[in-house]
C-alpha cells in the first residue's frame, strides 16, 4: 500500500500501536506534547510515524517518573537537534540537556531494578512458605 492516504493514521491506529488510550493521546495533545500532523476532511486527527515516535518517547518517560514539563523539555530539545540548524553553544546546550535526561533515566532504571529484585525475592519467599505448608494430598 502506497500513496498519501496511507501516510497518516487515525487516532485508533495510533492508540493500538502505542498501547495508549484515546483519552491519553488526546490529553497529550491538550498539553502540547504531541500535535496531530493533519486533520481529515471530516475533522479526524491524523498522525504520522514521527507523531507515533513522539508518543512512544512520552510513553517510555512516564513510568520513569518524568513530569509532563520534563517530557515537553526533552521533546523540544530533541526537536531542535533534529532540525539540524543548532550550532555551537546552542547545540552543546541541547546535547547537555538530553544527556541529563539520559542520566536521570538510567538512574531511575537502576532504582526500578532494585525494586523488582526485592519484589521477586518477596514472591519467592511466599512461594517457599506455601510449598512448605501445602497439604500433601494424602488421605
Amino acid at each position: 500500500m502506497t500513496g498519501a492516504a496511507h501516510t497518516h493514521m487515525r487516532i485508533g491506529e495510533v492508540a493500538a500501536r502505542t498501547e495508549l488510550s484515546l483519552r491519553t493521546i488526546r490529553h497529550y495533545e491538550e498539553t502540547g506534547l504531541v500535535t496531530p500532523s493533519a486533520r481529515s476532511r471530516g475533522g479526524f486527527r491524523l498522525y504520522t510515524e514521527a507523531d507515533v515516535a513522539r508518543l512512544m518517547v512520552v510513553r517510555r518517560m512516564k513510568p520513569l517518573g518524568f513530569t509532563l514539563e520534563q517530557m515537553r523539555d526533552l521533546l523540544q530539545a530533541t526537536d531542535r537537534l533534529d532540525e539540524g540548524v543548532a550550532s555551537g553553544e546552542e547545540r552543546q546546550a541541547l546535547l547537555d540537556r538530553v544527556r541529563a535526561y539520559e542520566r536521570e533515566a538510567a538512574e531511575q532504571v537502576d532504582r526500578l531494578r532494585v525494586q523488582l529484585s526485592r519484589a521477586e525475592d518477596f514472591a519467592e519467599t511466599l512461594r517457599t512458605r506455601l510449598d512448605r505448608n501445602a497439604p500433601t494430598g494424602r488421605l
